[in-house]
């Protein structure tokens, strides 16, 4: 690790050339008075990403992995060449708006004696409302209810399709408050963290939950997760999900890979009784024609947690 680089900006890439050079071209715009280096940790892109960076942005640290290792593995592919005395998460959908990096770099070096382990920011969406930026640690008896309910919605939504019925209007819209202090765990998306062994994720994790179990590790050694004012971050969620209807959505990559791991989650921190109860209502729901053809080939993965 380099003294001379304060703050190394890790990015994960995975098909996402044009909100890649976007949020490439914001950290750039927007970053004064502190050093960093940014490093694209691309996952294997097909949509010429690997390309675009090499040739518009020649100073950026490129590292290759030639597949899809996840979230949580390519991050740490990023965080292995990192020289900075801080480590910035961002997701390739995000952008800067104000000088963030410096933002929360001084801010951390203005508290350095409060044991602080993650920063992050109240996030904004594409329309500059407040989207998921927190959230609370998972417990066990939460999770196997909402296991239910989820499960109860997607049957009655299954019968609503069935019936050619229009229910995307009945779907609630999240409102999300914001919020300046301690929270159990910071959004991924915009994650500020120093450059320690504290900051590599758990490889198990291919797709969500890797952020909420680094950050219950933290948790339980004292380090404060913390979100903050001042830094301004945008993040699009790729813009792709109001493109699937109720039911379709259950069965999305993303959202299958969000069940393995939260019951992969529920074991490692919670309790293997209840992950395995998590898992028996997910079975029952993949098992609907529905979503069948998209979860067939998951099965394995999802019960061999």
């Amino acid at each position: 690790m380099s003294s001379s680089v304060c703050v190394s900006v890790v990015i994960v890439s995975f098909n996402t050339c044009d909100l890649l050079r976007d949020c490439l071209r914001s950290v750039y715009e927007k970053t004064r008075d502190v050093s960093f280096e940014v490093i694209v940790s691309d996952n294997g892109s097909a949509d010429g990403s690997v390309e675009m960076v090499r040739r518009e942005f020649p100073q950026v640290v490129l590292v290759e992995n030639k597949a899809n290792l996840g979230f949580g593995t390519a991050n740490n592919r990023g965080l292995d060449v990192a020289r900075g005395e801080f480590v910035f998460y961002l997701n390739s959908d995000t952008l800067l708006l104000n000088n963030a990096i410096k933002e929360f770099y001084d801010y951390w070096k203005a508290h350095d004696g409060e044991s602080l382990g993650a920063l992050g920011c109240n996030l904004l969406d594409a329309d500059g409302k407040l989207t998921l930026s927190y959230g609370g640690f998972p417990q066990k008896f939460q999770l196997l209810k909402a296991g239910l309910h989820h499960l109860l919605a997607f049957y009655v939504k299954n019968v609503m399709k069935f019936l050619r019925m229009d229910i995307s209007r009945l779907r609630p819209v999240p409102v999300y408050g914001k919020i300046v202090g301690d929270v159990d765990f910071v959004n991924g998306a915009a994650l500020f963290v120093k450059n320690s062994p504290h900051a590599r994720f758990d490889e198990d994790f291919f797709l969500y939950y890797e952020e909420t179990n680094m950050q219950w590790h933290m948790k339980n050694v004292g380090l404060k997760r913390r979100i903050i004012e001042g830094p301004s971050v945008v993040h699009l969620v790729r813009g792709g999900r109001g493109k699937l209807d109720d039911v379709d959505r259950y069965g999305s990559f993303s959202i299958i890979q969000s069940e393995i791991s939260k019951v992969r989650y529920t074991k490692k921190n919670l309790s293997s009784v209840v992950a395995v109860l998590l898992k028996m209502l997910i079975v029952v729901q993949w098992i609907s024609p529905y979503i069948f053809r998209n979860t067939r080939k998951f099965f394995r993965s999802l019960w061999s947690v």
